[in-house]
């Protein structure tokens, strides 16, 4: 088969801002918030490892380990927006990372302020998700389904320990025992599903 670019001898090939080739140009709001996005997840592995801290100076070795994973996974989200970023023939901004808080007043507090960092970063990739369906970038929605789906389980995750944090009242036995079901990765939402 025959293109008729190839019968001229010339082939076109759209590029992104670095030079890269592209299939699918983004539209520009969708790209600016892909980009915020991407450092949303970065500024989240930073809080995180703030938590880890915290923990970590209070001795409670399971919540440090278990927050400075999660850290970890952030900083791993941000990659893979990057990673789809630069496959997408766009170039990757990062913006200023914020100090993160460093002080709760207890271990609900941190855990709270935990739930509510994955519940923002759950309505941030929702509203991705909308915009790219509004654009019709089968691409970007495709990308993002798993995303979506994996901060649902980081809710629901966040929301169980929350629960046990706050059913265990800052009493230290009920706390001795999270932290070492967090050491142990034994302490996980219950399933229904057999």
């Amino acid at each position: 088969m025959t293109y008729p670019a190839m019968a001229q001898g010339t082939i076109t090939v759209a590029t992104g801002p670095s030079g890269r080739a592209m299939a699918e140009p983004m539209q520009q709001e969708l790209l600016g918030l892909m980009q915020a996005h991407l450092n949303m997840e970065r500024q989240a592995s930073a809080a995180y490892f703030a938590m880890a801290i915290w923990f970590a100076e209070r001795e409670l070795v399971g919540f440090a380990e278990h927050l400075r994973d999660e850290g970890k996974q952030e900083q791993n989200h941000a990659a893979r927006f990057a990673d789809y970023l630069i496959s997408r023939g766009q170039t990757v901004e990062l913006d200023t990372i914020e100090p993160p808080r460093q002080q709760w007043s207890d271990v609900d507090a941190v855990i709270a302020d935990m739930f509510r960092m994955e519940t923002e970063v759950t309505a941030s990739a929702l509203q991705l998700y909308r915009i790219a369906e509004g654009d019709e970038d089968k691409r970007t929605c495709v990308f993002l389904d798993p995303i979506v789906d994996g901060q649902r389980l980081a809710e629901h995750e966040a929301a169980y320990l929350l629960g046990r944090v706050k059913f265990a009242a800052n009493q230290p036995a009920a706390l001795m025992i999270i932290d070492a079901e967090l050491r142990e990765d034994s302490a996980k939402p219950a399933k229904l599903e057999g």
